[in-house]
């Protein structure tokens, strides 16, 4: 039995469908007929497909199960966790990473959360505006790598000219991007950061 057509069910569709098929290849066509239902059916619930898309970020943005972050904890181990999940969450998706990252997140749970954000480094002291501002560099940091990480995911890096170690060209570039992963210094940007904004706001 097919759950009730309505936005939760469309957007976890969507996002099914474009991790299956591609972004590119998405369209609301395909998914009436992916769900079996008539295209136009998604109009009676999302006005286009930039809004459908809206529906499919906040889709991703609950896989971090906001309500199961460390409230309690401090600001900086509050937002590192977020920051982690939430990389976890884009790269589970990486066809759809371009969508979360070209829109603003306007539901009123994803709200409610950037507001406890808010209230939680102003309880430590932080004046509204920097609070702010130090969530933004978090959030953007976030998502840039994992659009770095996701192209990479999809096979941007089939493309890479790096020489071989018994290449003449073999340098100290190519050998240190063979002691590092291209996904291993997440946690050291993020740990550099919460550390600097710990420093620079006290």
């Amino acid at each position: 039995m097919r759950p009730a057509l309505d936005r939760e069910y469309l957007a976890t569709a969507a996002l099914a469908l474009i991790d299956s098929i591609g972004l590119e290849k998405f369209s609301m066509r395909r998914l009436g007929a992916t769900i079996g239902v008539d295209p136009m059916a998604a109009y009676r619930h999302f006005q286009d497909r930039e809004a459908l898309f809206d529906g499919v970020a906040e889709a991703i943005f609950g896989e971090t199960s906001p309500d199961t972050l460390p409230w309690e904890s401090t600001w900086p181990d509050l937002a590192r966790e977020y920051c982690q999940r939430l990389r976890t969450a884009l790269l589970r998706h990486p066809h759809a990473v371009p969508v979360f990252a070209t829109r603003p997140l306007r539901s009123a749970t994803s709200v409610q959360v950037g507001v406890r954000m808010l209230a939680k480094l102003e309880d430590a002291g932080l004046a509204n505006a920097d609070a702010l501002r130090i969530l933004r560099c978090l959030r953007e940091y976030t998502i840039g790598h994992s659009l770095s990480v996701s192209t990479l995911q999809l096979g941007s890096q089939r493309r890479s000219r790096k020489p071989n170690p018994s290449d003449l060209s073999y340098n100290t570039l190519a050998h240190a991007a063979d002691q590092a992963s291209p996904e291993d210094h997440f946690d050291l940007g993020l740990e550099a950061m919460l550390r600097g904004f710990l420093w620079q706001f006290g």
